[in-house]
């Protein structure tokens, strides 16, 4: 479904690659993750996936076709995009920015019909915003605000969703709510690319994970195959320790450094 092949990078004046040589797949009914550090990135790919940043090398494909040859409003048909910052310049109600998540399908000046009526409840209901449908987004807290965002994303009723840090501002029940629900969405057939730092969350329910590092990425696979103890450190600059969790995900602990492992030391705190 989408593709990234020998991706490069580089924006104007910098001395090296936001992105080198990266390779991507997602496939319809897939749940992809990719994590990495601050400036690894991660933003930059998930720009280069929307054609909203030109690769100086490689490219991105939707469906086999270049992103760029893409018609926007088509484009915007098919996937459903949550940048990672936004503002809006209009007070707008809920209902109105979750219904502008229909605007590529109907047009500038067409009137909602009842498949934009009935999609805009859904993607609402599905996020747990619809109780606060008829108040302005000056009024949302961060976590609400971001719910929304979501919405308006499944709105349009895409084929793919990307999202980069989609759970940031949330608690950990609306966090928890959220991850399942993109799990359940790919289980129905939708190709999902998250970029989180979640590590451990993404870990539990991620098909596969892509770490990023200096632009690069350094692992890819299955969760277990990218968490290793040493490609996190070396991503990360910190020591961790990796756990399993009873359904068999690895999962990341930050060491304190006194926990770190010394040459004298025959194991780590919390560890077996």
């Amino acid at each position: 479904m989408l593709a990234a092949r020998d991706l490069h990078v580089t924006y104007p004046g910098a001395r090296v690659p936001a992105l080198a040589a990266v390779d991507l797949a997602l496939a319809p009914g897939e749940l992809v993750a990719v994590v990495g550090p601050n400036g690894s990135g991660k933003s930059t790919l998930a720009m280069a996936a929307m054609g909203l940043v030109t690769p100086t090398r490689g490219g991105v494909t939707l469906d086999g076709r270049p992103i760029a040859a893409w018609p926007r409003r088509t484009l915007a048909t098919r996937i459903g995009m949550l940048p990672q910052r936004e503002t809006v310049a209009f007070p707008l109600s809920v209902r109105e920015v979750v219904t502008l998540g229909r605007y590529a399908r109907r047009g500038p000046l067409a009137a909602m019909t009842r498949e934009d009526r009935e999609a805009v409840d859904e993607a609402m209901a599905r996020t747990d915003v619809t109780a606060f449908a008829d108040r302005g987004i000056d009024t949302l807290s961060g976590g609400e605000w971001q719910r929304v965002r979501l919405a308006r994303a499944l709105a349009s009723r895409p084929a793919l969703l990307l999202l980069d840090e989609p759970s940031a501002a949330l608690d950990i029940a609306h966090e928890m709510a959220l991850f399942t629900f993109l799990r359940d969405l790919a289980r129905d057939g939708l190709g999902v690319l998250v970029i989180t730092h979640h590590l451990n969350l993404a870990a539990r329910l991620a098909d596969r994970m892509v770490l990023l590092h200096a632009g690069r990425v350094t692992s890819t696979g299955r969760p277990s195959e990218v968490l290793t103890s040493r490609a996190v450190a070396e991503a990360f600059a910190w020591p961790v320790a990796i756990t399993t969790w009873c359904d068999g995900s690895p999962q990341v602990v930050p060491l304190l450094p006194s926990e770190v492992l010394t040459p004298d030391s025959s194991s780590t705190p919390g560890t077996s």
